[in-house]
């Protein structure tokens, strides 16, 4: 009869060791996925920025400016869109924590010279954890909004550049690209 391997506590388990460097923290020591044990961390203010945006033609973005899109409200709809989105991170990315965040922000600025949309998320918390995460999906699911709201006016819209700008607290310090 075969025996079954042993049972271990993935959240006692070692990150996996990267011959890039640092070790893979949601990565178990037998390579399976976990959710990273942050109880022992101290809670700090941690700030993530993250940016985007979304490009379009020129007719399009006037449309979208002049408020005369059918869907209505195009930044206003994204901005909302992409707090709902921060708030609810944890139950999109799968070994995300839930976190009470204590501040969203999303800024939508027209741009003529790309033409398009520059998207800007902020994101805080106080806690054991970063919020890079809540920041890159605000960005995402604004952008994504925006594009929901004039695909029936123009199908090329891109949606390029989804980055982290800035995160500020925890053990690894300030990052700011």
């Amino acid at each position: 009869m075969a025996r079954k391997p042993a049972r271990t506590d993935p959240a006692r388990t070692k990150p996996a060791k990267s011959k890039a460097g640092p070790a893979l923290t949601h990565i178990g020591a037998s390579g399976e996925a976990r959710m990273v044990d942050v109880s022992d961390k101290p809670a700090t203010e941690r700030l993530a920025v993250a940016e985007g945006r979304v490009v379009m033609t020129r007719a399009t973005l006037d449309l979208i400016v002049s408020g005369n899109a059918k869907k209505g409200d195009v930044l206003g709809t994204a901005r909302i869109a992409g707090i709902m989105a921060a708030k609810r991170t944890s139950e999109l990315i799968p070994l995300c924590h839930p976190l009470a965040l204590s501040k969203v922000t999303v800024d939508i600025e027209p741009d003529v010279t790309l033409p398009g949309c520059l998207v800007r998320a902020s994101v805080k918390v106080t806690g054991p954890t970063g919020v890079e995460m809540e920041a890159l999906t605000a960005v995402s699911v604004a952008c994504l909004t925006i594009y929901d709201m004039i695909k029936a006016v123009e199908r090329g819209v891109r949606i390029e550049g989804i980055h982290l700008v800035e995160k500020l607290g925890g053990k690894s310090g300030h990052y700011r690209a």
